[in-house]
């Protein structure tokens, strides 16, 4: 298979992979064996105590964007790159990164209380008093304002929570919002209350969601102390990531930027994170109703709606100023077909000393470069072009990543096959979200990856570990379905702009589930001494993640067939067609039974005169919809599958290439140029970030959200769209599967 390897040379690698316990799907048979041998060399080159120091050097200092570390990391890792032989280069880009002049917080009634906005160094963790370097607590892309104004307490701030609010009878209209974070995404919490009026919003940490209610606060223990804060963007980045001021295309020097008061994806309102020890005296100053029980967080306290009497003051400015950001860039040239890229990246930049947030995952892709580095010079060349990224600016807003796929859109429609992320690691089971045509290759590499801990496959810990927490109708498919489900991506890292904008298949990966994460999160306490004190304390699981990452690059790289397969995808399609049917009976249920009791007089039984409360009017029930064509589209989808399957089990490895063009274009026609309704930036019909979700993942978004949000007369067009991109994937597998059968 690799024009590297004399006669002599594979002769030895098939005998030695005698034992070899399955072909490698897209190989043949002695492809397999000779792929197989050398992945089996990658594996053992990451090294524990490498991790470790990686980790030591790229957290040693806060690196947030514009910083001098920052800029230092991006340096030492490409010098990193270029020492160990890989051609590597710094592609810069010019974004908008807002940073506070002026923070202030202060409950003026019904007592007085000063905010104090700041995080503790804590003596038993050396880099927590790096105080000059450290960004303070904030929320990149809030507004400037200054706000007087009652404050009122909105639970997690999603748009059923003001639902909640509303048939309590309380407005946040003209009042400072104050939530908790958990539930939504931060960013989603100022935009829903911006659009129910109020003036501010306050974001807190609440002990319940990652404080004491889940175990001992650091420096004890790994959860968030009461003065510590999560900082983050607020971005409206279900509008578009990357750079405010250049939607769609590459921040560069000279490009072309809107001004600041034509950008969309700012908030409309200040916004900023807080402690709960911060938040506790204007929770304790709240009156009015007590709140549902699903809203009491784990303060000592009773939780009261509010408005009043407590009023607070907020007072924000920023620095509006645009920062440098560096991605590094290294590359591999495939020795077959070096016009087909496979992408690997990771961010590395932090909000401050971030060693779990983004260097676990970091550290991990340089050992994955390094070891391919070794393979190198042992006469392995892959087949593919492979690229390693480490990407800038991802905390703000995956600057860095969107960034450099706009700069490079034309290309990488024509030659990117598939993109792999990885952003924090922990310790515990493998997981992988993702584009369904990689659902069955992710499955195979788990089956080769040891788990350092307990000695099986990943594969069979993560299923062992599914079937006993699955419900009984779940557990009976995890033990019949031959692959373990995969969930589909929305957004929160810098795999959105391949999948969301491009439609470049894409995996996220990592490792976790048996460490206490969450406590330090985006706080000055995420740090090389914190990970190691209560994350993947002996690295192992970084390794494993450099083992994981590093073989799926070499399988996509080295195959002969890309391993993509679409069973399982249309397996999945049929479930969110189901999802979506069953979401519009459900809403039209709901009215129904609403308006049968709004005609009841229900609801005026129910109304408090003293809270003058308007009883709900009635509302039109939805239109029966019409979801015929997405039936017949998933079902030919699933009979074109099944067709490519039956060629792909007996076809004719010659005609590889031209397969292989078509597999490359399967995840393209799953995008629409139009985009999403709304939100053009957003192209993929078929996974999409909810716009009042964030991160959290919407699946067949345009029809998903139509129903959703009642725009009942959008429906139908929707339907149509997706079932057109589905027919078009059914096409090309009938068209590739013909291929496969030529002789």
């Amino acid at each position: 298979m690799r024009q590297s390897f004399a006669a002599m040379g594979i002769l030895a690698f098939l005998l030695r992979a005698a034992d070899s316990p399955h072909v490698l799907r897209g190989y043949s048979t002695a492809s397999s064996s000779i792929e197989t041998q050398w992945e089996r060399k990658f594996r053992d080159i990451p090294q524990t105590d490498r991790l470790r120091e990686n980790m030591r050097r790229l957290s040693a200092r806060p690196h947030h964007v514009g910083s001098p570390y920052d800029k230092d990391n991006a340096e030492w890792i490409a010098r990193q790159l270029k020492s160990w032989g890989l051609d590597t280069h710094i592609e810069t880009f010019e974004v908008l990164f807002p940073t506070p002049k002026e923070r202030a917080l202060e409950l003026v009634e019904p007592v007085r209380y000063t905010a104090k906005l700041e995080e503790p160094a804590l003596p038993e963790d050396p880099t927590s008093n790096q105080k000059s370097e450290q960004l303070p607590t904030y929320n990149a892309y809030s507004a400037d304002g200054d706000v007087t104004a009652p404050v009122v307490y909105v639970n997690y701030g999603t748009p059923a929570d003001y639902e909640q609010l509303e048939r309590m009878g309380v407005s946040v209209s003209g009042a400072i919002a104050l939530a908790r974070y958990g539930a939504s995404w931060r960013g989603i919490k100022p935009k829903v209350a911006a659009e129910h009026g109020a003036l501010a919003c306050l974001i807190y940490s609440d002990p319940h969601e990652d404080g004491y209610f889940h175990g001992d606060v650091f420096p004890k223990g790994p959860m968030r102390p009461p003065f510590g804060t999560q900082r983050g963007s607020v971005m409206d980045m279900p509008v578009y990531p990357g750079d405010p001021l250049t939607p769609g295309i590459g921040a560069t020097s000279g490009a072309k930027r809107l001004a600041l008061s034509e950008v969309t994806t700012l908030t409309k309102i200040p916004v900023m994170p807080i402690s709960y020890q911060d938040a506790e005296p204007l929770l304790k100053s709240l009156t009015g109703a007590l709140v549902p029980d699903t809203w009491r967080g784990s303060l000592p306290m009773a939780y009261h709606v509010g408005p009043g009497p407590a009023k607070a003051h907020l007072h924000l400015k920023f620095n509006w100023d645009r920062k440098p950001i560096y991605n590094v860039i290294a590359k591999i040239p495939g020795s077959k077909y070096p016009d087909e890229w496979v992408i690997r990246g990771n961010h590395h930049d932090g909000w401050v000393n971030g060693a779990g947030d983004p260097v676990s995952g970091a550290s991990p892709e340089m050992e994955e470069a390094r070891a391919f580095s070794e393979l190198l010079k042992q006469g392995w060349k892959p087949d593919r072009t492979i690229i390693y990224a480490f990407w800038d600016g991802e905390e703000p807003g995956l600057l860095g990543s969107t960034e450099w796929v706009e700069a490079h859109a034309d290309e990488l429609k024509q030659h990117a096959v598939a993109y792999i992320n990885s952003d924090s690691n922990g310790r515990g089971f493998f997981g992988a979200e993702g584009s369904h045509s990689l659902e069955n290759f992710v499955n195979g590499v788990m089956k080769d990856i040891e788990d350092p801990e307990t000695k099986m496959t990943v594969w069979k810990r993560a299923r062992l570990a599914n079937i006993s927490r699955a419900t009984p109708d779940k557990r009976a498919e995890l033990k019949s379905r031959p692959d373990l489900r995969i969930g589909a991506l929305g957004s929160g890292s810098d795999y959105t702009v391949f999948v969301d904008h491009l439609g470049v298949a894409s995996l996220s990966i990592g490792y976790g589930g048996e460490d206490q994460g969450g406590g330090q999160y985006h706080s000055i306490y995420d740090d090389f001494y914190w990970y190691t004190h209560f994350e993947d304390t002996d690295f192992v699981y970084g390794k494993a993640l450099a083992q994981t990452g590093g073989t799926m690059m070499m399988r996509l790289a080295d195959a002969e067939v890309l391993p993509f397969q679409f069973t399982d995808f249309a397996d999945t399609i049929h479930t969110y067609v189901a999802e979506v049917k069953k979401l519009a009976a459900d809403q039209r249920s709901v009215i129904q039974e609403r308006n049968s009791q709004i005609e009841e007089g229900v609801y005026q039984a129910l109304a408090d005169p003293k809270k003058k409360t308007v009883p709900p009017t009635k509302e039109p029930v939805p239109p029966f919809l019409n979801f015929a064509p997405l039936d017949n589209a998933s079902e030919d989808l699933t009979r074109a599958a099944e067709a490519y399957e039956k060629a792909f089990s007996a076809g004719s490895e010659a005609n590889g290439s031209a397969v292989n063009a078509k597999l490359i274009e399967s995840e393209r026609l799953l995008t629409n140029a139009t985009g999403l309704p709304n939100r053009p930036w957003f192209q993929n019909l078929i996974y999409a970030p909810g716009f009042y979700t964030g991160y959290g993942v919407k699946t067949l978004p345009g029809v998903r959200e139509a129903i959703e949000q009642k725009r009942w007369q959008e429906v139908d067009a929707q339907i149509i769209r997706v079932s057109k991109a589905l027919q078009a994937e059914a096409d090309l597998l009938d068209e590739a599967a013909k291929q496969l059968g030529t002789k």
